[in-house]
């Protein structure tokens, strides 16, 4: 009497519990398995497989600039959220990895979905090393401009660190009134993990920001647009004006 097969559904559970180690003993076991189902489900998984190890190369790759300088102490990683945005603060995030850093898919938080970012925070703040974040309000930044507002909030991330770095690794900048050797890398927050890591940490932090603002401050729909002047945004801005959060230095091109 022939054997009765296992039902496709008991296998894809046994697949999504398996870990990266278990799954070349699924492969075998299943690999006279015919079914479209089962060829297809070791066909997903050798992909994930394939795409993994692809992501821990990307992940080596970008952390040459930490290579380079970690024989010098603590290696920092600073990126800044929300230059652009008509409304909200501008936010820095200042982020030291640990040197065995394993945490894979950091990028530049703008080619990341928001549901990975949620993720990728949530790792990075229980295995960093140390983190700080700066604020700079929508008002100090009509009051001293967006350039010097962003640097602001960089001193800021990076006085809050509970460890001192010894390099810092910027995305594209040298911060003025910092006496703390810097590396300003164009693009850094793709070719840097410790620059990736800020970037989202900021990016995250700013967006929960803008939420909370839209909450308090309903109709010009902050919690979608984050402060970005989207259609829904500019004519809400013509029917209500400025809200408490509008930096009034940028909206002259709409009122």
């Amino acid at each position: 009497m022939k054997e009765k097969q296992k039902p496709i559904s008991k296998i894809r559970e046994e697949f999504e519990a398996a870990s990266m180690e278990k799954l070349p003993s699924l492969y075998r076991e299943y690999q006279e398995d015919t079914r479209a189902g089962v060829r297809s489900l070791i066909d997903r998984y050798r992909k994930k497989e394939e795409a993994l190890e692809k992501e821990k190369v990307r992940t080596e790759q970008m952390k040459v600039y930490e290579r380079q300088y970690e024989a010098r102490g603590y290696v920092c990683g600073i990126d800044e959220v929300g230059r652009g945005p008509l409304a909200g603060p501008v936010v820095a995030g200042a982020v030291i990895l640990p040197k065995d850093c394993g945490i894979l898919w950091l990028n530049d938080s703008k080619k990341l979905t928001a549901r990975k970012r949620e993720e990728l925070y949530d790792v990075i703040m229980e295995q960093a090393v140390a983190v700080g974040l700066g604020c700079v309000s929508p008002a100090r930044i009509d009051e001293i401009n967006i350039l010097q507002a962003t640097y602001e909030a960089m001193r800021e991330a990076i006085s809050k660190l509970p460890i001192q770095p010894d390099v810092l690794l910027n995305d594209a900048v040298t911060i003025p009134g910092v006496n703390i050797f810097q590396v300003p890398i164009i693009k850094g927050d793709g070719k840097s993990v410790s620059i990736a890591a800020a970037s989202i940490v900021a990016k995250v932090t700013r967006d929960h920001l803008m939420e909370e603002y839209d909450r308090e401050i309903p109709g010009y729909g902050f919690a979608s647009n984050k402060g970005y002047g989207s259609e829904q945004h500019i004519e809400a801005l013509k029917k209500y004006g400025p809200s408490p959060i509008h930096r009034k230095t940028f909206l002259t091109h709409f009122l």
